[in-house]
């Protein structure tokens, strides 16, 4: 199957509420979620904005797929953080991918060389296929909860997964609640974001956590509303000879042409900046914490831009607008989804 087939696959997705299977082998095949893994894991080793470019390109396919292939290849910011045989045991695998959750809502009780963890997650984007999950919690120590947070990692056969994803958009994503008890943990599979215990590291993986994060999801964000800006000037075309007078629809037609024109603005922005700090870092230069506000700040109103977007031009696409199994109402509650990630709204 080619690649681009997945645009005209989005129904079929958002209904089976799962990625096919062939389209799962096409990830594999294409080493998609290892974008930022090297290659003597079976990665590609991009260049950060390759690969953010990439997410932007899956996210213009299908909304579903490229949230996926971002959350799949974030897994891979934890590379640098395991020990080399842990490392190797988890990305390795030509199906190796991680899911899981940044919260801290799970346990986990010192015993020894390592840890007895319990808890609940939610929004585990792609739980239905990982082959390992990772989540944070806090550390108690002889009885008593402390306020130290472990990261943990845990294969996929001792973690329940609880099919409870409800949104009204990114239907397909599986991003479930997962659950474990009192599941052993030895402390090499324990591990912390900045740490380096191997050498299948790159700049990529040094790059400030929460500025590859926000941008991952932005790509995501701005490929869907590409793909909402396509499907628009599809709908406006069909409807260039609208019994309802050539005024009305040229109206229509310069309003598509003028958010066409903010979102090319809203991409270079976006791009030039991310490019601005991805150059300093690989120079060996640490970007300052204004910096990182100011590029958190952007990412906030890159989101809310590409809404924006969308609902200047929702109101005017007639009852395909409001029709669930139409793409372009698929593609917008995909958007509202994508956008509303804690990343790009606090």
């Amino acid at each position: 199957m080619d690649i681009l087939q997945i645009k005209e696959r989005g129904l079929e997705i958002e209904q089976l509420g799962r990625l096919p299977e062939d389209i799962l082998e096409l990830i594999y095949e294409h080493q998609l979620f290892k974008l930022f893994t090297v290659k003597e894991l079976g990665g590609k080793d991009l260049d950060l904005l390759e690969g953010i470019k990439v997410f932007q390109q899956m996210s213009t396919l299908d909304g579903n797929f490229g949230w996926l292939v971002t959350i799949g290849t974030g897994g891979n910011a934890f590379i640098p953080a395991l020990n080399k045989e842990v490392c190797e045991k988890i990305f390795s695998p030509r199906n190796g991918v991680v899911a899981g959750s940044g919260y801290p809502t799970g346990t986990a009780v010192k015993i020894d060389d390592g840890y007895r963890v319990t808890g609940q997650w939610k929004y585990c984007s792609g739980a239905d296929y990982a082959t390992t999950f990772t989540m944070n919690c806090f550390v108690e120590n002889e009885g008593i909860r402390t306020d130290e947070i472990i990261s943990c990692s845990i294969n996929s056969d001792h973690v329940e997964v609880l099919d409870d994803w409800r949104a009204m958009g990114l239907k397909a994503t599986a991003s479930h609640t997962i659950r474990v008890q009192n599941v052993w943990v030895p402390q090499e599979e324990t591990f912390q974001l900045g740490t380096i215990k191997n050498k299948y590291g790159s700049a990529v993986h040094s790059f400030p956590f929460g500025a590859f994060a926000e941008a991952s999801f932005i790509s995501v964000c701005l490929g869907i509303t590409e793909n909402f800006l396509e499907e628009a000037s599809i709908l406006v075309k069909q409807r260039k000879h609208d019994p309802s007078g050539t005024e009305r629809m040229g109206a229509i037609q310069f309003l598509l042409m003028q958010q066409q024109k903010n979102f090319r603005q809203l991409e270079e922005k976006f791009y030039s900046r991310l490019n601005e700090h991805w150059q300093k870092h690989k120079e060996g230069h640490k970007l300052t914490e204004e910096e990182l506000q100011q590029f958190s700040r952007i990412s906030k109103d890159t989101a809310a831009a590409c809404i924006d977007i969308a609902n200047n031009l929702i109101r005017r696409l007639g009852m395909d607008a409001i029709t669930e199994t139409s793409s372009i109402n698929r593609i917008w509650r995909n958007l509202y989804t994508a956008a509303q990630h804690g990343f790009l709204t606090q």
